[in-house]
């Protein structure tokens, strides 16, 4: 099936983010990457749960005019949630800390807003993935915070690294790394 996507499309990822990157290596994409310097911004009344197909769709909306007729661009965003507060990426290891403190024991939504753009077609969609930490320790956590640099990431943590050995995960797996690879392999069915 990639097979036939590959031989269609030329590939492109609208995201900066490592980790996305490093998923779709896993799992075999040849891509090109894309940026735009615009500033994401939604609306201050939209739910917590509908932020990241927004910005996933608005990023989107802000590359369609680089596509060309065998391009399909690929953009998300992930937000993470604590009962109905977003935890954007901190801006300090203060900030940091005081967000996985929030996030100590308790359990919080990872959803990640995907967008799949041709200039003849868009499809978007989200993936929900619920993850609780074990009790954090504010010493562990200092620790963390200073040697993996949390800053990039959403909630002020990155599932992949030694922290998320601490948490139950219900769901998939790569959402809360960035990308539901699973729910996209699907949606490029239809692309097909």
């Amino acid at each position: 099936m990639l097979k036939d996507i590959f031989n269609k499309y030329n590939i492109i990822l609208g995201s900066s983010s490592k980790r996305r990157k490093e998923l779709l290596h896993q799992i075999g994409f040849n891509f090109k990457i894309i940026r735009t310097n615009k500033k994401e911004i939604y609306p201050y009344n939209l739910k917590s749960e509908n932020i990241a197909i927004f910005l996933a769709k608005q990023k989107s909306s802000f590359l369609l005019d680089k596509l060309e007729k065998n391009n399909l661009l690929i953009t998300a965003d992930t937000t993470v949630i604590l009962n109905d507060e977003i935890l954007h990426k901190p801006t300090s290891n203060y900030e940091a800390l005081n967000m996985l403190l929030k996030l100590s024991n308790k359990k919080h939504k990872v959803i990640t807003g995907v967008c799949i753009s041709t200039i003849k077609k868009v499809i978007s969609f989200s993936t929900m993935t619920e993850v609780k930490f074990k009790k954090l320790k504010k010493k562990e956590l200092e620790d963390y915070i200073l040697e993996y640099k949390p800053l990039d990431k959403s909630g002020g943590y990155g599932i992949q690294d030694p922290i998320g050995k601490n948490a139950e995960i219900k769901g998939s797996y790569s959402n809360v790394v960035g990308l539901p690879l699973s729910d996209l392999y699907d949606k490029l069915k239809q692309f097909k």
